[in-house]
């Protein structure tokens, strides 16, 4: 998505966003206070109250790296990165256990994002512009706020891991982007607007075989399959209709959207059953699974007024034991489990230099520790409960109503 899975950020959350894409990370809106992070974390460790992750490892120092995401015999990460005086991301390979090298994977031209493995570790795929041209898209003029494109000269395209053999998958007009893989067939799941929405489809590894997943007005994206492929994830926005909706509507017809506020989603990995995971008013994103299917780890600015401290949070599948991960301050985000369950990538501001706005790319051993606190109490529960049951996506609760 736009740096937020790839776009644009500054510093912890607007420095950070300027890396313009689509798998990418939103910005903030106010909600209910939880403890706040540490306003002086130490570059690049790990605070009292992060229980569940240990040995913690730097494996990027400087410039924007982030949408680290993992091959399948865990050894290796495809991820976006831009360095300073670089207008666009460009899409690299690092070995874990390396010294840091990064292998570049796309050419330079135009501006790439969410780049994946495909199962083997032979081949990737990855999001660009180059077609459109060799520049950087110009960015969104936010005077309307704060906004992301959906630059429609972006496609996915399949390539050898070390970059060649391009070959293009998606030819259809507007944005295709946000591209994830199955681990049994290699499908992808995707996000495109080539239906006049921002909506999730699927197709196979070649391309072949589109289908559509959701169809409700609004933005959904950023999804990622269950370790069994039976299931999606994603974040999503629900627009009143009013002017919510009407300001959404006209936003897309530019080429835009607002994601201040985005949840949770989960759904049969062919769109069937779509359940609201949750309900926290913020800006949630980069949704992905435990290695058990029955948990999701994301990140978000829950909790921060200014909308600007994003952390990783976890939540059971059914919405209940919501549970803080990080405390640093700054950013965290774009968390995902190594293949064999074992590590955590993610991205973070946490040794960053006062001043400096770097986005870095840390691994650290999981830990299945007691949880450091689990936010919602019981009436907090009771409360979420309500808010599912009255929500629009139930259709009703009268007689004769499809949602009684």
């Amino acid at each position: 998505m736009p740096r937020s899975k790839s776009s644009p950020i500054a510093f912890a959350a607007l420095a950070f966003f300027s890396l313009q894409a689509g798998c990418a990370r939103p910005p903030a809106s106010p909600s209910a206070p939880v403890t706040p992070s540490a306003t002086n974390t130490p570059p690049g460790r790990l605070l009292p109250e992060e229980t569940h992750l240990a040995d913690l490892r730097q494996l990027t120092f400087g410039g924007e790296n982030a949408e680290a995401y993992w091959s399948w015999d865990n050894r290796q990460l495809i991820l976006q990165a831009r360095g300073p005086g670089e207008g666009c991301d460009r899409i690299y390979r690092m070995l874990v256990d390396g010294d840091g090298a990064r292998a570049p994977v796309s050419s330079g031209r135009g501006a790439t994002t969410c780049s994946y493995f495909l199962p083997g570790d032979q081949e990737v795929i990855y999001a660009s512009t180059h077609l459109g041209g060799p520049n950087c898209p110009p960015r969104p003029d936010h005077s309307r706020g704060y906004v992301w494109a959906l630059y429609d000269t972006y496609d996915i395209f399949r390539a050898r891991a070390d970059g060649s053999d391009v070959r293009r998958l998606t030819d259809q007009k507007g944005y295709d982007a946000e591209g994830t893989v199955c681990s049994k067939d290699g499908s992808i799941v995707f996000t495109s607007t080539r239906d006049g929405d921002i909506e999730l489809y699927r197709m196979d590894k070649d391309g072949q075989n589109v289908h559509r997943l959701t169809s409700t007005p609004g933005y959904d994206g950023g999804a990622f399959f269950s370790p069994d492929c039976t299931k999606i994830v994603w974040r999503a926005s629900r627009p009143k209709p009013g002017p919510e909706l009407d300001d959404f509507k006209k936003l897309l017809a530019e080429g835009l959207v607002r994601p201040s506020k985005l949840d949770l989603w989960i759904a049969n990995a062919d769109g069937s059953d779509p359940m609201r995971l949750t309900y926290l008013d913020a800006a949630s994103f980069g949704p992905s699974w435990f290695p058990s299917g029955r948990r999701i780890l994301f990140a978000s600015n829950y909790g921060d007024p200014r909308g600007r401290e994003f952390d990783l949070w976890a939540v059971d599948v059914d919405g209940s034991n919501l549970e803080r991960i990080t405390y640093a301050a700054g950013f965290d985000g774009f968390p995902l489990f190594s293949p064999d369950g074992k590590t955590l990538v993610f991205a973070s501001n946490r040794a960053t230099a006062p001043g400096a706005h770097d986005t870095n790319v840390f691994v650290a051993r999981w830990v299945d520790a007691p949880p450091s606190k689990i936010v919602e109490g019981p009436a907090d529960r009771v409360a979420r409960d309500v808010e599912w049951l009255a929500d629009p996506a139930r259709e009703g609760r009268g007689i004769g109503t499809a949602g009684l």
